[in-house]
């Protein structure tokens, strides 16, 4: 799986060849969660984190858009929908 990519990792840091298999699997695993996924364990973070939803559906809306594959624009209403149901 990702046979190139574990081999550049090896090459280029001191990872081990387990490690760098580790680190590829993880990060796939990190972007191949659904947008509702993402939002719902961002909003369990920001708001152990302290923050209010208000802040916390503003930073989830920013974030939204760096992911590897950006979904739609959600609205405050969409992201609080996801949330609560």
């Amino acid at each position: 799986m990702h046979d190139e990519l574990v081999d550049h990792l090896t090459r280029s840091t001191p990872l081990s060849r387990g490690e760098a298999l580790r680190v590829v699997q993880d990060v796939l695993a990190y972007f191949d969660e659904t947008t509702e996924e993402f939002v719902r364990r961002r909003h369990r973070e920001l708001q152990a984190q302290g923050l209010v939803n208000a802040e916390i559906f503003e930073r989830i809306g920013a974030d939204l858009k760096y992911r590897a594959v950006a979904p739609p624009e959600l609205s405050l209403r969409q992201l609080r929908r996801i949330v609560y149901g």
